[in-house]
């Protein structure tokens, strides 16, 4: 094979890697609007409802929580809301298009009770990951 050919055939190859790459970062997901990658740590819990979930994140004794839409990109009201055991509540609300959050709280191993709300939908978990 002439260094010619060598040259197309890499050329060729560059492309369609080029194109192929370009097409992951262009196609919009609902994946990735639905997980945002703002909380550390480990995902360990999710709590579906009706217009949503809240997605639980935890790393050490820190606890991360975020509220996601099943129907990204219109703006809607959200709320985010985590509540160490004998502590206040740290909430995140307000009118979102893609998530409400993310509220981190030092838990260490005390309950947790998680709140989240898109639109008319809410989840309330009660006392958990104790």
């Amino acid at each position: 094979m002439d260094s010619g050919a060598i040259r197309r055939r890499l050329a060729l190859g560059l492309a369609v890697l080029t194109a192929s790459g370009l097409l992951a970062v262009a196609a919009p997901g609902q994946a990735q609007a639905a997980a945002p990658a703002a909380c550390p740590g480990r995902k360990v819990r999710t709590l579906p409802f009706s217009t949503g979930s809240v997605l639980v994140y935890k790393q050490g004794g820190y606890l991360c929580a975020v509220t996601v839409t099943k129907k990204p990109g219109v703006k809607r009201k959200m709320s985010v809301s985590v509540q160490a055991r004998g502590s206040r509540p740290v909430v995140d609300e307000g009118r979102f298009a893609y998530h409400a959050g993310p509220v981190m709280v030092h838990a260490g191993r005390r309950c947790v009770w998680l709140k989240g709300r898109v639109g008319q939908g809410s989840v309330s978990s009660g006392w958990i990951l104790c």
